[in-house]
């Protein structure tokens, strides 16, 4: 036991060190842990009446001491509208890619490891749905269950849940035909527990790399479909929302559109960058 916690150790710190040897990954990670503290302190920093505090004598003022991002149309305060609006945004972000990971995970990790008509009935699902844009996947259940943040999750959930089940579904083929594995089966053991505590276990690499790229695109989804007036309903500070709400003063108050685009834009590159640096990472070749 106390060999096998030293070999987890040890491989944690071999990852963490090439990790760390990534500048790219390692601004990415910083720029995270930034957002995510604003994220987590959102009260702390600014208190959310400011979010919905209208106040028609302070309508769209530029940024400065009072306001430091400046004020909307309803002359409420832009910085607490961003600021609370980054949980919106990285609750559906980690909620839907961890939703659709388990999915996949349970149906992918079921088509590589039996094979057979379970394999190909899961894989001619999912044809039907990879056959939709994703964006038109989400845009039509939102339609069709209305316009809130439970449905936009449900949305976005959907159109992610194809590519894991491909992604995990390979892995598992690869992992299912190891020695260890043949050997359980030999044993008795049953095919869960294969499946849960020596397939997907071992075939984590991949998918912790990819769920957390896939947190980007669900921000982006999610802030695009807000964008188009099905996400986020107002007053709801979601980035995506704000950038809806500002689409008609982009010319007379540029900085209603440049902060919470900022923002968008940062969340996105972070965890672009944490995911190539765990790609690297975690990637055998790259042992010293």
């Amino acid at each position: 036991m106390a060999k096998g916690k030293k070999r987890k150790n040890t491989i944690r710190n071999e990852v963490w060190y090439r990790f760390k040897k990534n500048k790219a990954a390692m601004l990415g990670l910083v720029i995270l842990v930034v957002i995510v503290a604003i994220a987590v302190f959102a009260d702390l920093i600014v208190p959310y009446s400011k979010c919905i505090e209208q106040d028609g004598g302070a309508r769209l003022l530029m940024p400065g001491a009072a306001h430091f991002f400046g004020t909307d149309e309803y002359g409420r305060d832009l910085f607490a509208r961003v600021v609370h609006g980054s949980r919106y945004s990285l609750f559906i972000g980690v909620s839907t890619s961890l939703m659709a990971l388990v999915i996949g995970a349970v149906l992918g990790a079921s088509a590589g490891y039996f094979g057979g008509v379970i394999d190909n009935t899961i894989c001619r699902i999912m044809d039907v749905f990879i056959c939709v844009p994703p964006i038109l996947m989400s845009l039509a259940v939102v339609a069709a269950l209305g316009t809130n943040l439970k449905n936009l999750i449900i949305a976005i959930t959907i159109s992610c849940i194809p590519g894991n089940v491909r992604l995990i579904r390979s892995v598992v083929m690869t992992v299912a035909e190891q020695d260890y594995i043949r050997a359980a089966k030999s044993y008795g053991t049953s095919n869960a527990r294969i499946i849960f505590r020596y397939v997907l276990p071992n075939a984590m690499g991949p998918i912790i790399v990819n769920t957390t790229m896939s947190i980007s695109g669900m921000i982006l989804s999610a802030a695009g479909l807000s964008f188009i007036g099905m996400g986020i309903q107002p007053p709801s500070p979601e980035w995506g929302a704000l950038l809806s709400g500002a689409q008609k003063y982009m010319f007379t108050s540029p900085y209603l559109l440049f902060f919470p685009g900022v923002f968008i834009l940062l969340a996105s590159l972070a965890f672009n960058l944490v995911g190539d640096g765990l790609t690297d990472a975690l990637d055998p070749k790259l042992k010293d």
